[in-house]
């Protein structure tokens, strides 16, 4: 199992069972959809995400499968919905009050890995989540999941810009936790080490990345003259 930074630990994002049973025949499509994404995966890991991994999901709810299908369009909708619980699932393993202790690298680095923690368990529907989303037709939503995630994450660190930092650093976190997740559906190391190794690496891309920036952001700006500019040109310096 995926394990987290020293002193967290990951919460699912699961209602009680036997609470559920008593009360899911009332519940409406919107109710019933989150607690289908976090069974899906279990069944999609073995049946691939398309109506089979519905039914044994409400069949495991103890929902019955016609009423589940309605649950959700297509493939990619039971992936969004999946995506949409590990959002949850990371906001519960690393509440406010834990990230605010934190310094803003362990604060993306936690946070990354409480991620892949949520997903650890089914990294083959995980794969097969990735391998759709990777389909021409689904590019687009391939790139709006991304940058929910990366968005999640940086509201959940506590940054609040709005100028253009805010869509660099969802960028570059964005792309950040696409690479990672290719190296951890195939990493096989004790511990997930490798892909660890591979983060790390790449938080202190981003790390640098926004030292040197806010470098550049505070130098004082100088202004282009065009006839300092023609000057230079006709009387160059010695």
């Amino acid at each position: 199992m995926f394990i987290l930074s020293p002193g967290l630990k990951i919460t699912a994002f699961e209602k009680d069972s036997a609470a559920v049973a008593e009360t899911i025949e009332d519940y409406t499509l919107d109710e019933l959809r989150p607690l289908l994404a976090v069974e899906l995966p279990r069944h999609a890991g073995f049946d691939g995400w398309g109506e089979k991994a519905v039914e044994n999901a409400a069949i495991t709810l103890g929902v019955d499968p016609a009423v589940a299908t309605l649950a959700f369009a297509n493939k990619t909708a039971m992936i969004d919905a999946w995506f949409s619980t590990v959002d949850a699932a990371m906001s519960i393993a690393l509440p406010l009050e834990t990230l605010a202790t934190m310094k803003i690298r362990a604060r993306i680095t936690s946070l990354v890995e409480a991620r892949l923690a949520c997903v650890a368990p089914n990294r083959e529907a995980l794969r097969r989540a990735l391998a759709i989303l990777a389909m021409p037709q689904n590019i687009r939503l391939a790139g709006q999941l991304g940058w929910r995630a990366a968005d999640t994450m940086w509201r959940a660190a506590g940054d609040t810009a709005t100028d253009y930092n805010h869509y660099s650093k969802r960028a570059i976190l964005g792309s950040v936790y696409a690479a990672t997740l290719t190296v951890f559906i195939d990493d096989e190391s004790e511990g997930y080490a490798d892909t660890r190794a591979f983060l790390a690496r790449r938080i202190e891309g981003i790390m640098k990345f926004e030292k040197i920036k806010a470098q550049v952001t505070k130098a004082p700006a100088i202004g282009f003259s065009m006839s300092r500019f023609l000057g230079q040109l006709r009387y160059p310096a010695g």
